[in-house]
């Protein structure tokens, strides 16, 4: 019995494109073109598309939807279909034209977007160095040790133009052990002393940094000690008496009174945290123009260029009985390793190396006295400068002396000093050399 309506045959293999019998596999055949009738006219109109179907051969009762027991289908007709591939003639069933995706498209798993990683990426680095940076920042300023109020300073100049600071080293041995008294070989003096004293001048013109011998014969102006109260008239000594009378302060005002130089910003280090931000830098580079050889200082060192530790390092500044022009060769000494030192701090290898920068930073900024005003961009100023006086931007000098004076003192050269400071004050180029 044949079970296909209106003399339809199971065949088929012309018209449909698969039997159930075919010979040929499903990849291996195509489907034909059909073109689909738009409204009610066909041979089978009325049809599950939602209109009237195109003349096309319809499915045995046995597949047909519609049978009995089949539960309802959505609405939804060939018609929906006409982009699926299958009535342009892609062989059905996946074959070699079939998984061809449209041009500019693709299937399965998208591409990365890289553009928009790498934005991510670089978004997210920046904010954590931002983070690092303000961490930073903060940590390093508060450990500065504000200590010098110069405010409190009397009778001070006008101020010029550039920025001076008064840098000065000082034979303090705060923190330190006996041990360490003994390595250094400091001496266990009660007090402070400054050891050494400079003007860094910075300004449009370069930086200068001139040297205050300590034996210099200058006036100490009448002053109130900041702790007694007590009124002190003025009077002629040595430049380091100033400090040892009534510390920082007086120093400044002593400076200011015999120089005409106001005196912005004020930073002091000790014998300890000198050799401690050396050795945290691992050790600075210089030539040693001679032998050297001081059992007060301690230093024993060969002519020749060669890395200082913090120990010989702190020998080598704090030399002058072995050598011929005594404090004034050591200032010079002096100078020259402030700026090596200097230099080599601010290098990369130190500032993007997290395990050197912290450690210096940490040993400076724990000893470092400065002013209350100071503040770390000016503290970075300060080393800037000195670096490029290193790289030979800047001029070092000692203060202009003309002899020998009472107590075994140095005289200034008064007329060389005025217009050295004139120079300074108006932040022009300086014209007085070294001696």
């Amino acid at each position: 019995m044949n079970e296909w309506p209106d003399g339809w045959s199971g065949d088929g293999r012309d018209r449909y494109g698969r039997g159930s019998g075919g010979a040929r596999p499903e990849s291996a055949r195509a489907m034909p073109h059909v073109q689909r009738p738009r409204s009610g006219d066909g041979a089978y109109g009325g049809g599950y598309g939602g209109g009237p179907h195109r003349a096309e051969p319809p499915l045995p009762p046995n597949l047909s939807p519609h049978r009995p027991g089949v539960p309802g289908q959505r609405d939804q007709g060939y018609d929906d279909y006409l982009d699926d591939g299958y009535s342009q003639g892609e062989v059905y069933g996946g074959g070699r034209g079939g998984g061809r995706p449209p041009h500019g498209q693709s299937y399965g798993r998208p591409a990365p977007r890289w553009g928009r990683r790498i934005r991510i990426g670089t978004l997210t680095l920046l904010v954590v160095v931002l983070a690092a940076s303000v961490g930073t920042y903060f940590w390093a300023d508060s450990k500065l040790r504000r200590e010098v109020d110069l405010s409190k300073v009397e009778d001070r100049p006008e101020a010029g133009e550039g920025t001076n600071y008064l840098v000065v080293g000082s034979d303090s041995r705060e923190g330190m052990t006996d041990q360490d008294k003994k390595d250094l070989h400091t001496g266990s003096a009660a007090g402070k002393r400054t050891d050494s004293m400079m003007i860094l001048h910075v300004g449009a013109n370069g930086s200068t940094m001139v040297s205050l011998p300590r034996d210099s014969w200058v006036t100490i102006p009448a002053f109130k000690g900041s702790e007694t109260g007590r009124q002190y008239p003025a009077s002629q000594n040595k430049l380091n008496a100033a400090y040892s009378r009534d510390g920082a302060p007086l120093l400044v005002r002593t400076v200011e009174y015999n120089t005409g130089l106001k005196i912005d910003h004020y930073a002091e280090i000790g014998f300890a945290g000198f050799a401690k931000i050396v050795d945290a830098v691992g050790g600075v580079e210089m030539n040693i123009p001679q032998d050297i050889k001081d059992d007060k200082s301690g230093a024993d060192l060969k002519k020749g260029t060669q890395t200082l530790d913090g120990k010989q390092a702190l020998a080598f500044v704090r030399t002058r009985y072995a050598l011929a022009g005594s404090d004034l060769d050591r200032t010079k000494n002096q100078q020259k390793f402030l700026s090596a030192l200097a230099n080599q701090t601010a290098t990369p290898s130190t500032v993007l190396n997290p395990f050197k920068l912290y450690p210096t930073m940490g040993a400076g900024l724990d000893t470092l006295i400065v002013d209350k005003d100071m503040s770390l961009w000016n503290l970075a100023r300060m080393f800037w400068a000195m670096k490029d006086i290193s790289g030979g931007e800047g001029k070092q000098l000692n203060m202009p002396t003309s002899g020998a004076a009472p107590m075994g003192s140095l005289r200034w050269d008064m007329p060389k000093v005025k217009q050295l400071m004139s120079e300074l004050k108006n932040d022009q180029k300086v014209t007085i050399g070294n001696e």
